[in-house]
């Protein structure tokens, strides 16, 4: 009985591993399928869709696709919802209202949506769960439901080179300079200027670049050393697999 037991587990643990690998197979097909590009763009007609760019399946929400621009070589990730108007199907006249600069990466789960005017400048980074938006609910009459209320809606400009930490949020009118970084769960609003740091709800700049003194207050950590220009990128795989190795038998003490 036992050894039937066991041939009964090892079948099924195979049907598993099999099933296992025809669904992951499966889901990879899908998400290449489904992805959109300037080659493969489905039914994503935007106003300019960057040679190199990718947006990554499933998509979320994108509506007014004629007024998003989309530069080369940027990275949309899974559910990333992109809306230039209100609602779908509105005319938004002739110039664009939504731009992604050349090499934008947008993380898994972010939003984008611009009633005015949205600008986020190439290499821009945002992390996961990054939402930003020129439009905000208003609250002035307190018998009227906030949700009914007409919005308020500002124009919305984010420099080059800025990185975005996962769950930072960007308010209506912001006007973030170039390589500024945005602390996770910052809320940002107003004016934010050139390599600074801002952390915070609301945001407020916590460290920020002297051309004489460098950054102020200095850096708690070392800057990473960088990768001499002449090292390939053989001499790297085989130093990381020196180093696999070399991990390996360290682990491997005898007893």
């Amino acid at each position: 009985m036992p050894r039937n037991r066991n041939t009964f587990s090892s079948l099924a643990a195979w049907r598993r591993r099999v099933l296992a690998r025809a669904v992951q197979g499966g889901w990879r097909w899908v998400q290449e399928t489904g992805s959109v590009t300037a080659e493969h763009p489905g039914r994503l007609r935007f106003r300019r869709l960057g040679a190199g760019t990718r947006l990554a399946f499933p998509q979320g929400t994108v509506f007014g696709e004629r007024w998003i621009e989309i530069g080369e070589c940027c990275i949309v990730a899974e559910q990333v919802t992109l809306t230039a108007g209100m609602l779908p199907g509105l005319d938004l006249g002739p110039d664009t209202v939504l731009t992604l600069g050349d090499g934008v990466v947008l993380g898994r789960g972010s939003h984008v949506i611009a009633d005015a005017r949205v600008t986020i400048g190439s290499d821009t980074y945002c992390g996961p769960y990054v939402y930003i938006t020129s439009t905000n609910h208003s609250y002035d009459d307190p018998d009227e439901p906030v949700g009914r209320q007409w919005p308020r809606s500002e124009p919305v400009t984010i420099g080059p080179g800025c990185w975005l930490g996962t769950g930072a949020v960007i308010l209506p009118g912001a006007r973030l300079g170039r390589n500024v970084v945005v602390a996770a769960g910052a809320v940002v609003r107003g004016e934010v200027p050139d390599h600074s740091v801002v952390a915070g709800a609301p945001a407020k700049v916590v460290r920020g670049w002297d051309p004489e003194k460098g950054w102020q207050p200095p850096l708690r950590t070392p800057a990473p050393v960088p990768i001499p220009e002449h090292v390939t990128a053989a001499q790297l795989a085989a130093l990381a697999a020196w180093e696999a190795g070399r991990a390996g038998s360290s682990d491997a003490v005898p007893s």
